[in-house]
């Protein structure tokens, strides 16, 4: 789910998303907040104590920027979320989509109809019945044409929620999500082959009770209401108390209590777990380097897998970036892959806008060549030789790590005046948002295990995640087929062939793969980590003694 992966859906480098962005905290440099219990030996000193009580963990994440799953962007908040608002269906550990609130779904009429089929006497935290009215009633606060979701073009596919969306019509009736009944959803589709139950597993599409986005109590302590295994009973500026839903579905969690710590007040991390002070935390991985030997804390050393892709991109609806010309004497100019390999954080050079472990991902290598003759000679075709005249750029991020490497590289390879410029996390997604910059890098981690979260999504034509603008009919129409080929080899060819556009036309670049660490208190047990970036809190459990 961008610079600092809005998903899903997190690493903060480059300004981050859950398929969405994702963004930097101080000391942490993870792309997900999930548990992989792959142990790296016995435990031992730290790794042998807990933080918490028995029915009690502690738990370093990134500050959610919102409790509310329909005004979620960021991987920060799409974790914490998770934990208290329930999906329709969710996925396991293995990647394998699993039913949550929905007891079973099918899929009809040549694969342009879902129903779901909800769990009876499902019920909120407080008691009150859940039902298909409050799953449509959540999804429509997703395309609300006033307040649309950052992530509201996940269901384009469903008919008129696009048009809905961008305020084309007022008419609930003209978009295809409905109940019959108490316990059943219908969703209508455009396309057959949509990957809509596996899109509604993201946090984006939890389900809400009515008082959430009208009355600005319905999210603070006193008054929280939850669907999912844990409701929030208390906050401050440095952590957030939640408590064990008795009438989640699934029943109660294990852990009663969680305390999820979002400030480390500029402590390490590894020195606040090695203190005895938390039970699981996020690490960089430059800690993780040093840890994987050492006798005391490298047994709590947990590899933190992720779905997730850092890229840099361009504005293309206005110069000098509307011009391919200097888009590929961009891509050109800067050897990519070199920086992200001396960077030595554990980060892979990129090959594909889809990263690996995506199921369908599209074979082959898409990243741009290195050639600063041919770069130069570009960018000469396009009016600016050796640099001369060309308007000065900023290169604006939310915190890479690379900006001044490439800066530096195109500065000396084509003489433009190019500066770099990091801010502040909230405020460069709001300016991604409202005033994307002219060069940009973000973070994107998966809202769901698709080659389409990471094209489709972040580069069809009008799409709210498409940040540079970028408009491609070739583009939308080899997108179009591969959503709608039901055979899966036919499939990826035509995202290869996406990939191939995207390759050519550079509205943006993938720079960067990259995997996080963390540590992890010995006997916390848990869902692990599948690479969506966010921990499905009610699995966690202490091992009995």
């Amino acid at each position: 789910m961008a610079a600092a992966l809005r998903s899903r859906r997190p690493s903060r480098r480059g300004g981050g998303l859950r398929g969405r962005r994702v963004g930097r905290s101080v000391g942490l440099a993870v792309l997900g907040l999930g548990l992989a219990l792959a142990v790296l030996g016995g435990p031992a000193g730290p790794s042998a104590g807990r933080a918490a009580a028995p029915d009690e963990a502690r738990i370093v994440v990134g500050a959610p920027a919102t409790l509310d799953p329909a005004a979620a962007g960021d991987a920060a908040s799409a974790a914490v979320i998770g934990a208290l608002f329930e999906t329709v269906t969710t996925y396991d550990a293995d990647l394998v989509l699993r039913p949550a609130l929905a007891a079973r779904w099918s899929v009809e009429n040549d694969g342009r109809r879902v129903v779901f089929e909800l769990r009876s006497n499902l019920r909120f935290s407080d008691g009150s019945p859940l039902t298909a009215e409050d799953v449509v009633r959540s999804w429509f606060r997703v395309i609300d044409p006033d307040r649309p979701s950052p992530l509201a073009s996940l269901v384009d596919d469903v008919v008129g929620a696009a048009a809905y969306r961008r305020g084309e019509t007022r008419d609930p009736g003209g978009v295809g999500i409905r109940t019959e009944g108490p316990d059943r959803v219908v969703v209508e589709l455009v396309r057959p082959g949509a990957d809509l139950p596996a899109i509604v597993a993201s946090p984006t599409f939890a389900v809400v009770p009515p008082g959430v986005g009208r009355d600005p109590s319905a999210l603070a302590p006193g008054s929280f209401v939850a669907s999912g295994g844990y409701r929030l009973s208390a906050a401050s500026p440095t952590a957030l108390t939640l408590v064990a839903n008795p009438a989640y579905w699934a029943g109660e969690p294990a852990i009663r209590r969680l305390e999820l710590v979002t400030d480390l007040g500029g402590r390490s991390p590894v020195a606040v777990f090695e203190a005895g002070e938390v039970d699981y935390t996020p690490i960089g991985s430059a800690d993780a380097t040093w840890i994987v030997w050492d006798r005391e804390l490298g047994p709590a050393l947990r590899s933190v897998p992720a779905l997730g892709l850092t890229y840099v991109g361009f504005d293309t609806s206005r110069p000098p970036f509307d011009d391919v010309r200097i888009r590929r004497a961009f891509a050109w100019a800067v050897n990519w892959r070199r920086i992200v390999e001396l960077t030595g954080d554990g980060s892979t050079p990129a090959t594909s806008m889809v990263p690996p472990g995506i199921p369908g991902r599209p074979e082959g290598d898409y990243g741009p060549r290195y050639d600063p003759e041919a770069a130069r000679r570009a960018l000469a075709e396009a009016g600016y030789p050796g640099g001369a005249g060309f308007p000065p750029v900023a290169f604006v991020s939310g915190g890479t790590g690379w900006e001044e490497a490439i800066v530096g590289e195109l500065r000396a390879t084509l003489g433009v005046p190019i500066s770099a410029e990091v801010m502040p996390f909230d405020e460069y997604f709001a300016r991604l948002d409202s005033d994307p910059p002219a060069f940009w890098a973000l973070s994107w981690i998966a809202d769901y295990p698709g080659p389409n979260d990471f094209l489709g999504l972040l580069l069809g034509s009008g799409r709210t995640n498409n940040y540079g603008r970028w408009a491609s009919a070739e583009f939308d129409a080899a997108i179009e087929a591969a959503l709608e080929e039901p055979d899966p080899t036919a499939a990826r060819a035509a995202y290869e062939a996406a990939e191939a556009i995207v390759a050519r036309d550079v509205p943006v670049i993938p720079v960067a793969y990259g995997d996080g660490w963390a540590l992890s208190r010995a006997g916390l047990l848990g869902a692990g980590q599948n690479g969506l970036g966010s921990l499905r809190f009610a699995g966690l459990a202490w091992e009995a003694p």
